[in-house]
């Protein structure tokens, strides 16, 4: 019984209603006798078999008609009552019709016995049915006691879905609506904020399942940090924009998002500047693999160009991608040659060649080495990548006669304390200078390229990123590390990100140095502790010894610092067309003194003379004050075996 009960439920959709058809076409029969027995009281009954066929086949197709066999056996609601009773209206008249047409008389009983027979069967064969999959099928295992927070049409409809799971046990109602209050919807009871967090205790509440999609992003931050403080995991609706349709089921719920919290309400982006750089033009992304990279590709896609041109060093980062962008296409119907090609930045030859091929109109030049403990320890491959990477794309776009470069930059080349944001403000130099040869010949090539560079915060989610840290972290148990209870940053979303780097790239006259605007600050600690409690868990310290997570503090990291800047020459900025993008007015550097300063790096990275190179670029026009001593691994080795033997 098990085997066959398991198998029917394993059953594709198509299959499941076509078996609950055949269920009903046989039944059929047997209602329509069970009317004339009835009504004659009497169980020998002759019927014409003919009749008896045509009876089922009426009622299978007004049930087909109505649309309820589209919810098979899981959807017990308004919905499916009235499309139910219509059908068997429809059946009850049409059985009259057939009493004047046919040489068959029916007593004008039958129709309306039929009628609430039919009715019956469909309502109890379903419940039935139901009731035997889940007493077969459900797990001894307990339920997740779960309150829904919000009343209102998406939570009624979670919640039924919620009754009728095997893994959940809904309680309640928590709404603010205070007419709301102490009614009963769909049988379960509607309480006050403050009425609920008295009961939480006694119900023993696992999760809250915050119900509320069209509720505003600062509203949902203050609701969470009120859940918070209880004990109870939190969880949620989508929003209504990323709801496909109308009905809300157990797929839909997800874990609260830390990147919802600390993101803003989205600006709508400025049409015009989406489009002026892209659509109907060859669009090349270095770096196409990268956390900024590929999400610049999505977006890219969105906005119509000719060609999307992806460059990447990193095989497995620039399939993932591309495999990602056909998959985007064929959804959303749009035709883009997509062209995933492998090489390095460093390699000039080759960027000359993949821009000439393929008649690159506009450059976002995302790849860099980014992650500020790693480019400590490999200086001179830094300073190849973030430095003559760049200046080789800026090379080839003007060679090629590229309209647009921008290049993604960070705000660790304000004021820089470590190798990283360094060869990143070096990186922007380069291209000042290169926009001061507008309109010049140079190597019998007329430059038209209008460089710009555009200079943000952390992103939400990129690889390098604490949250991802933090949640591993967790997930094994802890404790979290942070650095210093001290540290801030600022954080985007990379979505955000992403659209305004192409909106301030479009806005550029030519050595533009483009700042987003990155809303406030966030301390880690606080982030730590967010993170924790949002998974249901307990913070363990002084005053809480026995919770689940502890914060450890690591010290600051070489080339660290407690804090980041988007501006060097302090209130120094213009506004743009769009209220998140500003214009840095900052010190460029002559096209002759940067080719000075990037001969004495490539002769000192020829030579390996670290030292050189740490003086090199401390005594640049970036503003360098290192925090620590040189820390590549290669020297600092090569100083221990010296030392040891000298």
């Amino acid at each position: 019984m098990h085997y066959l009960i398991t198998s029917l439920t394993l059953l594709s959709k198509t299959n499941k209603k076509i078996f609950l058809l055949v269920l009903d076409f046989i039944a059929c029969p047997i209602l329509l006798w069970q009317c004339y027995m009835l009504r004659y009281w009497s169980i020998e009954i002759s019927v014409n078999l003919p009749f008896l066929l045509g009876i089922s086949l009426l009622t299978v197709g007004s049930l087909l008609l109505f649309g309820v066999y589209d919810f098979i056996i899981r959807s017990f609601s308004e919905t499916l009552i009235l499309r139910l009773g219509l059908a068997t209206i429809i059946t009850v008249l049409n059985l009259y019709l057939v009493t004047f047409i046919a040489e068959e008389m029916l007593p004008r009983s039958i129709p309306l016995m039929y009628g609430f027979l039919m009715f019956t069967w469909i309502w109890l064969s379903r419940g039935i049915i139901r009731f035997i999959v889940k007493a077969h099928l459900t797990t001894k295992a307990p339920k997740i006691r779960i309150v829904v927070y919000g009343a209102g049409a998406s939570g009624q409809q979670i919640i039924s879905a919620l009754q009728r799971s095997c893994e959940y046990l809904p309680l309640f109602f928590i709404d603010d609506n205070k007419q709301l209050w102490g009614r009963t919807l769909g049988g379960f009871k509607v309480y006050s904020f403050e009425t609920a967090m008295t009961l939480l205790k006694d119900y023993r509440v696992d999760e809250i399942l915050i119900a509320l999609p069209s509720v505003s992003r600062e509203r949902r931050r203050e609701l969470i940090k009120k859940l918070n403080k209880t004990p109870c995991k939190i969880k949620e609706l989508p929003s209504l924009q990323q709801l496909v349709d109308g009905e809300v089921g157990l797929s839909d719920i997800q874990e609260i998002a830390i990147e919802d919290l600390l993101g803003r309400d989205p600006v709508p982006p400025i049409t015009a500047l989406l489009n002026k750089n892209i659509q109907h033009k060859s669009v090349m992304v270095t770096g196409a693999g990268g956390s900024i990279g590929s999400e610049l590709c999505r977006q890219i896609l969105l906005n119509h160009p000719t060609k999307l041109v992806l460059f990447d060093v990193s095989e497995y980062a620039l399939y993932s991608i591309h495999l990602e962008l056909l998959h985007i296409q064929q959804e959303k119907g749009t035709h883009v040659e997509i062209i995933p090609l492998l090489g390095s930045v460093q390699n000039l030859k080759l960027l000359i060649k993949v821009m000439q091929t393929f008649e690159v109109n506009t450059v976002y030049h995302a790849a860099a080495y980014k992650h500020v403990p790693l480019v400590e320890y490999n200086v001179i491959q830094a300073v190849y990548n973030n430095i003559f990477g760049t200046y080789n794309a800026a090379k080839a776009a003007m060679r090629c006669q590229v309209d647009a470069f921008v290049l993604i930059s960070t705000d660790k080349a304000v004021r820089p304390t470590n190798v990283m944001g360094t060869t990143k403000r070096v990186a922007e130099l380069c291209l000042q200078a290169c926009a001061d040869t507008y309109g010049k010949t140079l190597d019998g090539v007329v430059h038209k390229t209008l460089f710009c560079m555009v200079r943000f915060g952390n992103v939400l989610g990129s690889s390098g990123s604490v949250i991802p840290l933090f949640k591993q972290q967790i997930k094994e148990g802890g404790p979290i590390t942070v650095t210093d209870e001290r540290i801030i940053r600022y954080f985007m979303t990379i979505p955000e990100a992403a659209q305004l780097v192409i909106q301030a790239g479009a806005m550029a006259k030519g050595g533009d140095v483009f700042i987003l605007d990155m809303g406030e600050p966030v301390k880690i600690l606080e982030l730590a502790k967010k993170l924790i409690l949002l998974s249901g868990l307990s913070i363990k310290n002084e005053n809480n010894p026995n919770g689940d997570i502890e914060i450890k503090f690591t010290g600051l990291r070489p080339g660290e610092k407690l804090y980041e800047e988007l501006l060097i020459g302090g209130e120094n900025v213009r506004k743009t067309l769009h209220p998140r993008i500003l214009i840095a007015q900052e010190t460029c550097l002559p096209f002759s003194e940067l080719s000075l300063l990037l001969g004495e790096l490539e002769r000192a990275c020829k030579k390996s003379d670290y030292q050189k190179i740490h003086d090199i670029l401390r005594n640049a026009p970036t503003g360098y004050q290192p925090v620590t001593e040189l820390a590549d691994l290669i020297y600092t080795q090569q100083n221990n075996h010296i030392h040891l033997w000298g």
